[in-house]
């Protein structure tokens, strides 16, 4: 049976009362309840949210292996960038004010992150240049055009595009499933 977005919303709502009694519902239906306040740090202050536009997207490569069963949520997205596809077989964005069409998603704490790092080629100690990609936190919003999201993107430099011969996607969609114009 599937959930609407609303009824989804309302299971995931965390409810308050006097005692700091936390009621927590996800997809699972598991419940947690506590008058300990580090649930609420554990499950909201510490979410991580990553906008993902290639490989990472669900029903792509990657999405299996790096994100099911690890992401506690899952929203379409754009972002505003430039889209290239690389005949590696993957994209890359680049800073610019075209529309890129993705998702965010959402981890329940940043232990992707390293996971993450690793797939894109990024090491935070290297030179920016030195990196497949850098990890740059970006503004998201709905498809409606309104906020949703301070969000981690892996964008590639415009050289590094401009050596790998990226062809730019108008479309602002990538998918290895799909053609993308």
């Amino acid at each position: 049976m599937r959930v609407s977005a609303l009824e989804r919303q309302e299971r995931e709502r965390i409810e308050f009362n006097q005692s700091f009694e936390i009621v927590i519902s996800r997809k699972s239906n598991i419940f947690f309840s506590s008058n300990l306040s580090h649930i609420y740090h554990k499950y909201i202050l510490n979410n991580l949210q990553v906008f993902v536009y290639g490989t990472l997207k669900p029903g792509e490569c990657n999405y299996e292996r790096y994100c099911a069963g690890k992401v506690v949520e899952e929203k379409r997205a754009i972002a505003f960038g430039e889209l290239f596809s690389l005949p590696a077989g993957y994209p890359a964005m680049i800073p610019g004010n075209a529309k890129i069409h993705g998702f965010v998603l959402t981890f329940p704490d940043s232990t992707v992150l390293q996971k993450l790092d690793n797939l894109e080629g990024y090491d935070p100690s290297r030179p920016e240049a030195q990196n497949e990609y850098n990890r740059h936190q970006i503004e998201t919003y709905k498809p409606s055009g309104q906020p949703l999201a301070i969000a981690w993107a892996y964008l590639m430099s415009v050289d590094r595009v401009r050596r790998q011969k990226g062809i730019l996607l108008t479309s602002g969609w990538w998918s290895r499933l799909k053609n993308n114009e």
